[in-house]
């Protein structure tokens, strides 16, 4: 499949290809994005059922590693990947079972477990949302609080509302992200341990509790490379809260782009 992407940044080292979460698209690791594209070349994308890329009935991670896949044979055919929640899990099943497509891996606060929550309740509000009667994202907005008291989730999830369709819809596949749900929140059964033998980081917020004991120790039995980071004052959306520091850390792990 085909993904809509951005490139920007000088040609030469291998590119850098930053990857979104769940709900989210290329555009949310902008500051990043910019920042890293000073030196390298860098690639947001959005994935599958996300932004601006198609729409599919599958939404798993084998279907959207091998959605990277495609684009990395695109841009060459070796990144330095950098992903962030659910994409960060698109990112380990890629470097676990396409290794030779991946230099350096990121990960943001993720671990390669299942996890016990679930993220439906964003989708029962959007889709309550009457958008026949929406023309401003400010009207939206106020519909969403009653479900959505975070003011920065709706705000987030707003980024994703089209007010130039008619009438104003989602770019976000609804329909089957609440069906992969189950394989969103958690992790394939069949990957193996310690197959991806590069470097990895894995970014974490200290206010977060995505990355926790059993998360380690997870990242450690498929990564034996790992090299786990707390960033003081981030929460799970690391990247919003503190997106400098995430860019410096990013900048400094990933460096030019040549070697190991």
């Amino acid at each position: 499949m085909k993904l809509n992407h951005t490139v920007t940044g000088p040609d030469g080292a291998l590119p850098i290809l930053l990857v979104h979460g769940l709900y989210g698209q290329g555009r949310n690791l902008g500051a990043q994005a910019r920042r890293l594209a000073q030196t390298r070349r860098v690639v947001t994308v959005d994935l599958r059922n996300h932004g601006d890329s198609p729409q599919n009935d599958r939404a798993d991670y084998p279907a959207l590693a091998d959605d990277l896949a495609e684009l990395i044979g695109d841009l060459g055919g070796r990144v330095d990947l950098v992903g962030h929640s659910m994409g960060g899990k698109a990112a380990m099943v890629l470097a676990l079972t396409r290794p030779d497509l991946v230099r350096r891996l990121v990960v943001m606060d993720i671990a390669p477990l299942a996890y016990a929550h679930d993220q439906t309740r964003y989708i029962d509000a959007m889709e309550a949302l009457d958008l026949s009667l929406v023309t401003r994202r400010s009207q939206a907005d106020a519909a969403l609080t009653a479900q959505v008291g975070d003011a920065g989730i709706r705000a987030f999830l707003l980024q994703n509302l089209d007010l130039k369709a008619s009438p104003p819809a989602w770019k976000l596949n609804l329909t089957a992200l609440r069906a992969a749900m189950p394989q969103i929140v958690g992790w394939p059964d069949d990957m193996p341990a310690g197959r991806f033998a590069g470097k990895v980081m894995a970014l974490r917020g200290a206010r977060s509790d995505y990355v926790d004991e059993a998360g380690e120790a997870a990242l450690r039995a498929h990564f034996p490379q790992v090299r786990i980071v707390t960033l003081k004052d981030a929460g799970h959306w690391l990247h919003a809260d503190a997106p400098e520091a995430v860019a410096e850390t990013l900048e400094a792990f990933l460096g030019d782009g040549q070697g190991d």
